[in-house]
Order: structure tokens, then C-alpha cells, then sequence
């Protein structure tokens, strides 16, 4: 590590790199301000395990399992197991979510959406529900408006107009690429059914060859992420610096601001200094940072006065319908998308687009197999191996030819749905409510009618407590400091100095994709913070 670092006055220190980080950081370094970005992965933008999965070198000769969290690091992954609390019961869990340069957008699938205006007042639409959900966002989607048409070109997302969002103010969307065959016989099929299906806008260049990447990093330049689209001409063009491989350990603060940033990076243990910091490490773990430090001033963390850092833990329950469609063809592409259930008269429930080609049939396999052992026909687990080659070649089949859609359905927020540390480690405690079962139920019958007459098979991964899709809400903006952990600029309440620009700070959920509501939620953030400066 560069002395320099360590010794430059920097105007503030960004804990993470993803889509609030990268963004909120691109966008004060071009200002003028001096900004260090602390990554906890890798800086994968100048190598990296890209173009597949990191799985597929899981079962390599030469990549013995003790290698496995090497190989994820390598691929942008998080490498680090935490523990899932459900029913009275505990188990170790590696999430898949990024940690890395562009964090979890570097894996993302590009979908770039905004959320509805009635995002923004989210109690109005869910009657009767028992959760912690407010009436508002202390923003409005007016507020957010310019921002998202800045994040859209910044991103370079390409797409067509929402028929339903046609009035919510205009887009900066690109042209997006003609519908492939097997997409355009999907598009017709809603749109006879009464739909308003459109072209979900995406930030991707879509050069020759592109596979449309998900799930891993992307080996040919064309996925518009955190890292291409802000880190990289932050540091490039605009003399900002990086620290990846850097674990932040915890804050060091008093009851006025934090006075430091306490790091681990190659086993060397140092605290970096700036008058702002600005966590950006993701809904779970940015909790954990203020959670762990502790001290006589900050018995429950920093910035926790409210006791509501880590509390209402929401993500998305998501579905995959495997469709067999009528014609074949290229199935990788995901273009098409349709909002007419995100706010029916039967419920909000959510958005339902393109999910892309599925994982490889032995990365699906491998996932049936661990499934089984979680479940109760666990003494199955000896039969797998006589089925498995069998079950690689179905897989394989379906993989190959089949179309797949996804369904989001909105989270609700609750106080025990939580983020806790114990002995440094992620602990996560969820239960999902009957009500909340009961849209996913509601999201199924609709598809239901609206998917005949194709074939379908519906793999059903909204109740599973292991995939926290789009985790958000842990440390929630708010206008009372007695009810939120930061304030509609997000600032902490308690600190001055401290800021947190992830998808923590969401008060609600929303039905669709959270990235483009994150990056332009950063730049509006930093545009309020360089207009309140002296000077950088």
C-alpha cells in the first residue's frame, strides 16, 4: 500500500463500491473533491475470474475446495459465510451477492428500473398491513426525478418507455437492440392478453458476441456497471484513489463525528482520516460496521441511538417461471418486462421481466442437491448420485431452450427482520409474515393465467430465507431520529459527518430492480452535499 495514502488529506473516505459508492463518489471527485474509495474485495477491474460463473472452477482438479473463497473473491463474489436464523434455527450460508469493484453490480443483470411514484408513499397501497412501513419516503419521486434521467445517461441504459410510466416524466434512454424471435413471441403474447409489455431498459452496450451476463463478471466490456461506468473515471480522470483488498473494522467517533476509519488490509491494521465518511457497503454489511463499534459513547454501535441500525431487513421474493416457447433460438437476451401487477386492483404486488438464460446444469445441480440436503427429504441425498447424470442432461435441455421469466414481489418492512453481529459475524434473522405469503400466493395465480397456454415450470425461490435478493431497509431514512437511522439527505442523525448512500437507507422495498433508485439517490446526494460545502 502507497505511504501517500496514508498520508494525504483526503475530503472523504467512501466505504464501498457499488452503485451508491461508485456513483456518490464519481460524482464528487469530478467536483474537484479528493475521495478514497476502502473496497473490501478486489479491484477485479484489472483481472478477474470473468465470462462464467466462478462454480464452474469449483470442481477442477487443480482448484481444491480450501481455494473456493479465493476463486469468489476472484470473481467479484462475497467469500464470507453468514449465519440464516429462521424458525428457532441456525445455519452457515454463502450469499450470493458481489464484493469487489462495482460490488454487487458488477454481477447485476443490468435491469436499470425506476420505481413507481407510489413507491414513495408506500403505506397508502398496502391497507391493514402490520409492519413497520411509513406513509412516506421523506423524498418524493419528484425530488428523485432529474437524478434518475441523470443516472439513465450516466449508465447508459437503453430501453423502451413503460406504457405505464409514460406520465412519470421523461427517460433518457437509449435505443435499444430489435427484440430476438423468442422475445418478440413473449411480447406478442402479452400484449394480446391485454398487457403492456415493453423492452426493459438495460445498461448494456450489447457488442458482438454478448451474452447478456449475469451472475458474473462481464469479459467482454459491455455490462455497464458501478465500476465501468463511475469507479474507474473517478480514478482514471479525476484523481481519486483505491484501496481495495481494505476491511473496514470499525468507525472510531464521539458523540459529534467520526473521528476515523479503522481498516485491515493485508494484515496490517491502520485508521484512515477525512472530515466525511460515507458508508456504501451494502445492506448487510454496512449494519455490521456500525454495529461493531462499539465503544463507551456508542454502546450499541454508532449512530444507533434510534436501536434501529441492522432492524427492518427487507428484500424481494422472486420467482422463476421456465417457459417452453413455440418457436427456438437465442434464449440469453433479457429484454421484455410488464408492470400491470405492480399496482392491480387485486394488490401491489410487483414487476415481472426477462430473467435471461439459467446457470449451467451442473451449477443447478449442485444447487438441487444442496437444497435437499436443507430439506426434510435430506435422506434422499444418497439417491442423488444415481440421478444425477440423468438430471444434468434435463437440466442441460432446459437450459439450452427454455425461456425464463422472473416476478418481484414487493417486501414489507418489520423490526425483527434483522441484520446482527455476533463474535464479527453476519447473523440474519427473517420471517416472512402471512401476508407477505399471501401476495407471493397472489403473484402465482395471476402468472398463472396470464403465462396459459404455454407449459411452465415455476421454480419457487420467494420463500427461500437464502436468497436476500435485493437486500435494503437496515439503517432507513426518515425525518424523526427516533424512527430512522438517517435523514433525507442521508445524513445520520447522530453524526454529523457520517452518511450512508447503499440501499440501507430504504424505507420500503419497491417491487422492481433497486439499482437506478441507488445511483440516483447518490447523485442527489451529492449534489446537496457540494452545494453545502465551502470548498471540497
Amino acid at each position: 500500500m502507497s505511504a501517500d495514502i496514508l498520508q494525504r488529506e483526503w475530503d472523504c473516505i467512501i466505504v464501498g463500491t457499488g452503485m451508491g459508492g461508485a456513483t456518490l463518489g464519481h460524482a464528487l471527485a469530478r467536483a474537484g473533491w479528493r475521495v478514497l474509495f476502502c473496497e473490501q474485495g478486489r479491484d477485479t477491474t484489472r483481472g478477474g475470474r470473468s465470462g462464467d460463473y466462478a462454480e464452474t472452477y469449483f470442481d477442477r482438479p487443480d482448484y481444491p475446495q480450501d481455494k473456493h473463497g479465493e476463486i469468489l473473491q476472484q470473481a467479484g463474489r462475497w467469500a464470507e459465510s453468514l449465519v440464516i436464523e429462521q424458525n428457532g434455527r441456525s445455519h452457515r450460508h454463502m450469499p450470493f451477492i458481489g464484493c469487489g469493484t462495482g460490488g454487487s453490480s458488477a454481477l447485476y443483470g443490468m435491469a436499470l428500473e425506476r420505481f413507481f411514484p407510489e413507491d414513495f408513499e408506500p403505506a397508502r397501497h398496502h391497507p391493514g398491513h402490520n409492519s413497520t412501513l411509513p406513509e412516506r419516503w421523506p423524498i418524493s419521486y419528484r425530488e428523485l426525478l432529474p437524478f434518475y434521467a441523470e443516472a439513465e445517461a450516466l449508465f447508459d441504459v437503453r430501453g423502451s418507455v413503460d406504457p405505464l410510466k409514460a406520465n412519470h416524466g421523461a427517460s433518457s434512454f437509449g435505443t435499444p437492440p430489435a427484440l430476438t424471435p423468442l422475445n418478440q413471441e413473449l411480447f406478442e403474447h402479452f400484449q394480446h392478453k391485454g398487457l403492456h409489455p415493453y423492452q426493459i431498459p438495460l445498461a448494456c452496450r450489447l457488442v458482438e458476441g454478448c451474452a447478456c451476463c449475469q451472475g458474473y463478471l462481464c469479459s467482454k466490456g459491455c455490462k455497464i456497471d458501478a465500476a465501468t461506468a463511475c469507479l474507474t473515471p473517478a480514478l482514471r480522470d479525476f484523481g481519486a484513489a483505491l484501496l481495495d483488498r481494505c476491511t473496514v473494522t470499525r468507525l472510531h467517533a464521539d458523540t459529534q463525528r467520526v473521528s476515523g476509519v479503522e481498516c485491515l488490509r493485508d494484515g496490517e491494521r491502520f485508521t484512515l482520516r477525512a472530515p466525511l465518511v460515507i458508508l456504501a457497503a451494502g445492506a448487510l454489511n454496512t449494519p455490521r460496521i456500525l454495529l461493531q463499534s462499539t465503544s463507551e459513547q456508542w454502546p450499541s454501535g454508532v449512530a444507533n441511538h434510534s436501536g434501529l441500525v441492522g432492524r427492518n431487513l427487507m428484500h424481494h421474493y422472486t420467482d422463476l417461471y421456465v417457459l417452453t416457447p413455440r418457436g427456438r433460438g437465442d434464449n440469453r437476451m433479457k429484454q421484455i418486462a410488464f408492470n400491470d401487477l405492480y399496482l392491480s386492483p387485486a394488490g401491489k404486488l410487483g414487476t415481472v421481466q426477462s430473467f435471461g438464460r439459467l446457470p449451467p446444469p451442473g451449477i443447478l445441480a449442485e444447487s438441487l442437491k444442496a437444497d435437499i440436503a436443507k430439506s426434510r427429504f435430506s435422506a434422499l441425498q444418497p439417491v442423488y448420485g444415481l440421478v444425477k447424470p440423468g438430471l444434468r442432461r434435463a437440466l442441460g435441455g432446459m437450459v439450452e431452450h427454455s425461456v425464463v421469466l422472473a416476478t418481484i414481489v414487493e417486501d414489507l418492512p418489520y423490526a425483527d427482520n434483522q441484520v446482527r453481529v455476533v463474535d464479527g459475524k453476519i447473523h440474519i434473522r427473517y420471517r416472512t409474515r402471512p401476508e407477505e405469503l399471501g401476495r407471493i400466493q397472489l403473484m402465482r395465480s395471476k402468472m398463472a393465467e396470464l403465462l396459459a397456454p404455454y407449459a411452465y415450470k415455476l421454480i419457487k425461490q420467494a420463500e427461500n430465507p437464502e436468497l436476500i435478493a435485493h437486500a435494503c431497509g437496515t439503517c432507513r431514512a426518515g425525518d424523526k431520529p427516533g424512527d430512522s437511522v438517517v435523514d433525507r439527505n442521508n445524513r445520520c442523525h447522530d453524526l454529523p459527518n457520517l452518511y450512508i448512500v447503499d440501499s440501507a437507507f430504504f424505507p420500503s422495498s419497491g417491487g422492481t430492480n433497486p439499482s437506478l433508485t441507488i445511483a440516483a439517490n447518490a447523485l442527489r446526494v451529492a449534489r446537496h452535499l457540494i452545494d453545502n460545502a465551502r470548498q471540497p
